[in-house]
């Protein structure tokens, strides 16, 4: 492998090369995808200082200075980390919740990262450890997966009783705020047209962006209509229409497919294939297997109405995204992972595998989850793809995920402000 060592540049910078070089860290001879929808770049260079990237490109295009600490990974291939815009980083611990702890939470970052998700947009439950945690995170010896936050989903039957959790909200500093706009397959009431306008009208005043949780096609057109600034479930109801896609591409709203949140409603029925898959085992609670493999548990589920529900929601979701993704319109990667038998890290993995049946390429379904979702979080200065002064989150693989997205799971190391986890 060619390497370019900058005497020149020492002799330039004088004294302070030497000080500022060993700052530096140089990623040397691996294929790079950077996720911006360039090709695919064959012996690339990755300079890293300070947490962030400085500079990328071919090997014959980047001078690495003297004293940077080289890395070599030929015959290797580095993506963005995977950003999850929908998942939910909060009290559970295995299958019970009430640990809402700054360790619980750090434990939940440090899983997501384990399996290449660098950033967790948290949509829900969220409180001051998270707040904390999130403030903390900008530094360049970050050990854990990046957290944004939502606080406490807006709920209520006034003006006055939402206005007061949003207004929570707003203290908190939350990066989004959140709403439901679902009746539970008809079992409880929907939040109506008007308090979710006042929501949406009063989150704007503030500053604030809003996702909208929903399920009905109806519920999105008008949720749209309003001024929702993401979408962050799929559409399970029927088929989305003309009428919907032209909402939805001149708002420029995002849409978050979540199709392994269906699954995760239902698969429980029986005793699932990935119980027996080293990549789940590697990081799974045996004794949360072993609960969600009785048989008494696995009977309720196939007698349960609504998991039943979901599980005939999924086919019409995937066929939906497919309609999304061949419009050209903007899909943000998610999961909503995080609540009991949603399986941080692992089910992220399965929603691609999810996205591809659903008939996108591995290329649209890794911008999805790189730089397509770190704009619809505004967060595309800061991380998504592999670009100066972006964080250097990335993943190492051994198998190159634009020939099978499959080739995701085959991770060498995962890196984190430049900082290998694990």
């Amino acid at each position: 492998m060619r390497v370019i060592i900058g005497w020149g540049l020492c002799l330039v910078l004088l004294s302070t090369c030497s000080r500022e070089s060993s700052e530096i860290s140089a990623f040397v001879g691996a294929g790079i995808w950077d996720g911006t929808g360039s090709e695919f770049m064959s012996n690339g260079v990755i300079l890293i200082h300070d947490g962030r990237i400085s500079e990328v490109g071919r090997e014959d295009e980047i001078v690495i200075p003297s004293g940077a600490d080289v890395e070599d990974l030929s015959g290797r291939i580095i993506v963005p980390g995977l950003i999850n815009t929908h998942g939910h980083v909060g009290g559970v611990w295995g299958l019970e919740s009430g640990y809402y702890d700054r360790e619980n939470l750090i434990r939940q970052l440090r899983l997501y990262a384990d399996y290449g998700i660098t950033t967790v947009n948290s949509l829900g439950g969220d409180g001051e450890e998270g707040k904390i945690l999130r403030d903390e995170q900008a530094v360049p010896d970050l050990d854990r997966a990046r957290l944004y936050i939502a606080g406490e989903v807006i709920t209520g039957t006034t003006s006055d009783e939402v206005l007061e959790v949003l207004q929570k909200n707003a203290e908190l500093d939350v990066n989004w705020m959140k709403i439901r706009v679902d009746d539970n397959l008809g079992s409880t009431s929907k939040m109506p047209v008007g308090l979710y306008s006042t929501i949406i009208d009063r989150s704007h005043e503030l500053g604030f962006k809003l996702a909208s949780h929903l399920f009905y096609l109806e519920d999105a057109k008008d949720l749209l209509r309003v001024g929702t600034d993401f979408i962050v479930h799929s559409v399970r109801d029927v088929n989305v229409d003309e009428e919907f896609l032209d909402l939805l591409s001149q708002s420029g709203v995002c849409y978050s497919p979540t199709l392994t949140r269906e699954v995760s409603t239902f698969i429980y029925e029986n005793r699932p294939d990935f119980f027996d898959d080293p990549f789940f085992l590697k990081h799974a609670d045996t004794v949360v297997v072993n609960k969600l493999s009785e048989v008494v548990r696995q009977q309720a589920v196939r007698e349960n109405a609504s998991a039943q529900g979901y599980k005939r929601g999924l086919p019409i979701a995937m066929e939906n995204l497919k309609k999304i993704s061949d419009a050209g319109l903007p899909i943000g990667f998610g999961t909503d992972t995080g609540p009991a038998g949603r399986f941080q890290g692992f089910f992220e993995h399965m929603e691609l595998v999810l996205m591809e049946k659903a008939g996108m390429s591995p290329e649209q379904i890794l911008r999805s989850a790189t730089g397509e979702a770190a704009k619809c979080l505004g967060l595309e200065q800061e991380i998504g793809t592999l670009q100066p002064n972006r964080w250097a989150d990335f993943i190492v693989l051994t198998e190159n995920p634009l020939e099978d997205v499959r080739n995701m799971r085959n991770i060498e190391s995962v890196w984190i402000a430049g900082n290998r986890i694990g």
